[in-house]
């Protein structure tokens, strides 16, 4: 058995990986690992709210491992974050980390240098994959996500906030990956078939911060 620990984003590309994961009967993933911005208490890069995180964990029924992160963040600081994390994956008998990219050779190696010595091996279960056909099969599974995060010199920023479906993707600039792996955009899961129970969020206040515009992704309730 493959005991698995998955980087989970919040976004859609992690959710997939967990689905494509959990199809494999030798596989079992333990734990979520989320690094979280202190200062904002919010997911790093994609701004999913903490809270909403905590309850896609629960909806997902898999424990969650949070990685607190100053603001502004250097990679020597990123780096201390997470050796202890991956430390106590080794401790527990861990065998991989997932990870949910897809194609940036460049992010691929610096994850990989991030585990070498660990005794952590990487796993991408969804690397190599033809984004465009992937963006339909996700949508098409039944994928509920939304747009935390656009990049305005890629998207326009009203944007910001939609549902990531097939009006969307048949909207989409032909230079934009459909699954916005060079940074157009992140999303947000609320449900799909990795999930036992759906999260119940709406859309809140549109912001800009620090170049990017962000949507608030709230709990209902």
């Amino acid at each position: 058995m493959k005991r698995v620990w998955l980087w989970w984003s919040s976004g859609k590309d992690s959710a997939w990986s967990l689905h494509v994961l959990r199809r494999e009967p030798d596989v079992v993933v333990e734990r979520l690992v989320t690094t979280v911005t202190r200062r904002f208490d919010r997911v790093a890069i994609h701004g999913t709210r903490a809270s909403v995180l905590e309850a896609q964990s629960a909806g997902l029924e898999i424990p969650l491992l949070r990685i607190d992160l100053p603001f502004p963040c250097s990679n020597a600081e990123y780096e201390a974050a997470v050796e202890p994390v991956l430390r106590e994956a080794r401790d527990h008998g861990v065998d991989f980390m997932a990870f949910g990219d897809l194609f940036l050779e460049d992010v691929r190696s610096y994850r990989e240098e991030l585990l070498d010595g660990s005794g952590i091996e990487p796993l991408f279960p969804i690397w190599g994959r033809d984004t465009a056909r992937l963006a339909r099969e996700i949508v098409d599974a039944g994928i509920e996500a939304y747009l935390t995060c656009v990049d305005p010199a890629s998207l326009d920023a009203r944007l910001a906030g939609v549902r990531y479906d097939h009006a969307f993707l048949d909207a989409l600039p032909r230079d934009v990956d459909p699954c916005g792996e060079r940074g157009e955009f992140h999303t947000v899961v609320a449900a799909g078939p990795m999930f036992r129970r759906r999260l119940d969020v709406r859309i809140g206040e549109v912001v800009e911060r620090s170049g990017f515009v962000y949507a608030d992704v709230l709990p209902e309730g």
